[in-house]
């Protein structure tokens, strides 16, 4: 995921590369200000200076260097901790041996810590480890032995890069997990839409297609089993295998299954910059002799994208009430406009679910529950609520939150109409 990871280094490096930008700028001004202070006790400062002002330029030349990762290659990054080892071995040149055995500063001092940084935040703790090694190495030589102030300051270095370059590293998985895990979340609903329109249209007309072919006989029967083949290949298809038992609470002798959804979201926001459109517009068609729609008797606004998976959430109730109850049932929608959502109740007098059925249909692929009702609902940020009572029919309540202050403002609109 080429993408995803230049993203991902945006997003967690670029304040550590930052940083390491202004600490060698306030690092060399540092070494530059130490040297000020004791030029009078160098034997020959002309070379301190001459390494001081090439250790400027080259800080400032290299800033766009250290940028981001990408500008910062191997071969830069070599020649920098170049220019901070010359500046360590050049120390017992420059400065008098007196100071150095007093503990005195290299020439680079802390800018050298930089150069080690660049290394851990480019390649993580083992090119820190390499790095700071060196330093370690370049420190022993100047000093002409392991004293103890430089055995300090060296394993400061090498401990503090190192952990730096694994914190590095760690970020970096993780930030690529997330973005791997942001995919396939994507993918899912856009799988779950997609089977929800199957569901809706090519299922429902195979299933037809089995039962009508079984009852009229002959060929038609065979293009009946034909058509069963297909709606099972498809039900696994879309379905992705078996689905586990979903949460929920079973109370005496009743099925109780909550679909809640998420976080608000979703499909409420595809059409955005569209006003609202009235709910009961949509659920109109679906009344008739057998099922009847109670609405408050005012306009019900809602987003257009919310309006619409609602209205396609009850009719694919209505359909599961068609298809186990009955082409006779009768069914009643309600619908309810509270100020803060719109609550579409869908009841019909059916004998009820069986408790385990619902978990036992989404095993098989059937989804009818699954992703015409909850899916819908879980995408505009609602919720689903079933509740089934043996013997006495089954309910469906649907709330959908109010997202947009426009919707609101059409309601009142419409309350003062």
């Amino acid at each position: 995921m080429p993408g995803h990871e230049g993203v991902t280094r945006m997003s967690v490096e670029q304040p550590m590369w930052r940083a390491l930008t202004g600490y060698r700028i306030l690092a060399v001004v540092y070494a530059v200000g130490l040297f000020a202070t004791a030029h009078e006790e160098f034997p020959r400062p002309w070379l301190a200076v001459a390494y001081l002002a090439l250790l400027a330029v080259w800080t400032a030349a290299t800033l766009p260097r250290v940028a981001n990762a990408t500008a910062c290659t191997g071969r830069f990054l070599a020649a920098d901790l170049a220019v901070a080892l010359t500046g360590i071995l050049l120390t017992p040149v420059a400065d008098a041996p007196e100071r150095i055995t007093a503990g005195g500063p290299t020439l680079p001092s802390i800018w050298t810590a930089g150069a080690v940084l660049a290394f851990a935040l480019k390649g993580g703790w083992r090119w820190a480890a390499l790095a700071s090694t060196l330093v370690a190495a370049a420190n022993l030589i100047e000093r002409g032995g392991p004293a103890r102030d430089t055995v300090h300051n060296v394993i400061l270095v090498w401990v503090a890069s190192i952990a730096i370059g694994y914190v590095v590293e760690v970020a970096r998985a993780s930030e690529r997990t997330l973005a791997r895990a942001l995919e396939i979340e994507a993918a899912t609903r856009e799988r779950e839409r997609l089977a929800r329109d199957i569901h809706d249209s090519v299922l429902q007309v195979l299933a037809m297609v089995q039962r009508r072919g079984a009852v009229i006989g002959g060929e038609a029967a065979e293009l009946g089993r034909m058509a069963g083949e297909q709606e099972v290949a498809l039900r696994t298809l879309v379905s992705g295998g078996p689905v586990p038992l979903p949460g929920g609470a079973a109370a005496a002798g009743a099925v109780v299954a909550p679909l809640t959804a998420g976080a608000a979201g979703g499909a409420a926001g595809d059409d955005a910059g569209h006003g609202p459109v009235d709910l009961r517009a949509l659920l109109a068609p679906y009344a008739g002799a057998l099922v009847v729609l109670a609405d408050p008797g005012a306009p019900v606004p809602l987003a257009p994208a919310a309006a619409r998976e609602v209205a396609a959430a009850v009719g694919a109730a209505l359909d599961n009430v068609r298809t186990h109850v009955g082409a006779d049932a009768r069914a009643w929608i309600l619908v309810e406009d509270e100020p803060d959502e719109v609550i579409v109740t869908v009841r019909d007098e059916g004998p009820g679910i069986p408790e385990g059925r619902l978990a036992q249909a989404e095993g098989e692929g059937r989804l009818g529950v699954a992703l015409s009702i909850r899916g819908r609902l879980r995408d505009l940020g609602g919720s689903a609520e079933l509740i089934s009572v043996p013997g006495q029919g089954t309910e469906v309540e649907l709330k959908v939150p109010r997202h947009r202050s426009g919707e609101q403002d059409a309601r009142g609109k419409a309350e003062q109409r």
